[in-house]
């Protein structure tokens, strides 16, 4: 669902403020089978003038994200020298084209952030010198997102620096999906951002499986209230029945989870969803999943979006107090254990989400 896009302080809701999950659902569909029953020739002259790129180890995902809506990615090239420098180019004509950029800026063993981030900056820098007329970044994982204020002295804020190298680059349009803080995220871009949202790819995924199940949605901390209380709403319109928020207390600090093992809310003999917008090592979602199973909870999902899985969670993820995670493909499970994956993890497809966003963006 594209939840809203932002220019400067100015934002709205998209599909005219549907009431229910399938409205939505239907709205969209709607609008990819119209586009998929043009003719050739129509889609031709539709998106003759745009492009859509994937940089490397976001091309599968950029794949399903182009094969959803019909198209195919343009060709690149991405040639890594023996001294550590990088080349990045386009292998298409890019003037007076508009170019959808898809890559999620995550870190990996071959390339960290910091290499990610620089290659999109460059990429961009090219397509601008090529002639391209405008380009829109499309990075479902969004780095340093996490770091949106000061905490401590002197601390960096980062985001906002991260905006500013997209914006000098020449970016457009900046594309991404649950953000850790979304008014944080808006504030931080001086060009317009969209906002995705996968709270209608789980509602969907857990509406047939929650059918007959007393279910409630707990926050794992006070922060993240909106998000859950805005994920129960969406669950509660596609299965028809309240959904109730719970909220778990917790403190942090030197990155370290502290706080009480209080939750406000019933959770007793529930199935529990407890919705984040991330998992690093997954110490906040176990300790909120021993909390609800010490409260009597029948059962506990962790639902997140960004599965970063950092050192520790492969032992996290063992832990019985967590029945499930559910993530979605914005950042490959490749830290975990390929056992842990095919026991305790699922993974939900957000691609045609992005292809579906694109497609509107062209026509």
């Amino acid at each position: 669902m594209v939840s809203k896009v932002s220019c400067g302080h100015n934002r709205y809701n998209d599909v005219g403020h549907p009431d229910r999950l399938t409205d939505i659902i239907v709205v969209r569909q709607r609008f990819v089978d119209f586009y998929r029953n043009l003719s050739p020739l129509e889609k031709m002259m539709g998106t003759a003038n745009n492009l859509i790129f994937a940089l490397d180890s976001s091309k599968e995902f950029g794949q399903k994200a182009a094969e959803a809506i019909g198209l195919t990615l343009s060709d690149h090239e991405e040639r890594d020298f023996p001294e550590g420098e990088h080349k990045i180019r386009s292998l298409v004509n890019v003037r007076n084209k508009s170019v959808y950029i898809i890559y999620s800026l995550y870190g990996e063993p071959e390339l960290t952030v910091n290499d990610k981030l620089c290659r999109l900056l460059f990429f961009i820098g090219s397509l601008k010198d090529a002639g391209a007329s405008e380009v829109t970044v499309i990075a479902p994982y969004l780095c340093y997102s996490r770091k949106d204020r000061k905490t401590k002295s002197h601390d960096p804020i980062t985001t906002q620096y991260v905006a500013r190298l997209l914006e000098t680059m020449g970016t457009n349009k900046l594309v991404t999906l649950d953000v850790h803080n979304v008014q944080a995220f808006e504030n931080a871009f001086r060009i317009p951002t969209i906002h995705l949202e996968a709270k209608v790819s789980f509602a969907s995924h857990f509406a047939p499986l929650l059918k007959n199940q007393e279910t409630v949605v707990l926050s794992p901390d006070s922060g993240g209230i909106k998000r859950a209380m805005a994920f129960a709403q969406t669950l509660e319109n596609e299965m028809e029945k309240p959904i109730p928020v719970a909220v778990m207390h917790k403190t942090r600090s030197e990155g370290i989870v502290g706080g009480t093992e209080m939750i406000f809310g019933d959770v007793h003999a529930k199935t529990v969803i407890i919705i984040d917008d991330l998992i690093s090592s997954g110490t906040t979602l176990l300790r909120a999943a021993k909390a609800c199973k010490q409260a009597g909870s029948n059962k506990v999902f962790a639902t997140v979006t960004h599965g970063v899985f950092s050192a520790g969670a492969n032992e996290t993820l063992k832990d019985l107090a967590l029945d499930k995670v559910v993530i979605t493909n914005s950042i490959p499970p490749t830290r975990l254990e390929k056992e842990i994956v095919e026991q305790k993890v699922e993974i939900i497809d957000v691609a045609p989400l992005v292809g579906e966003l694109i497609l509107e963006l062209m026509v």
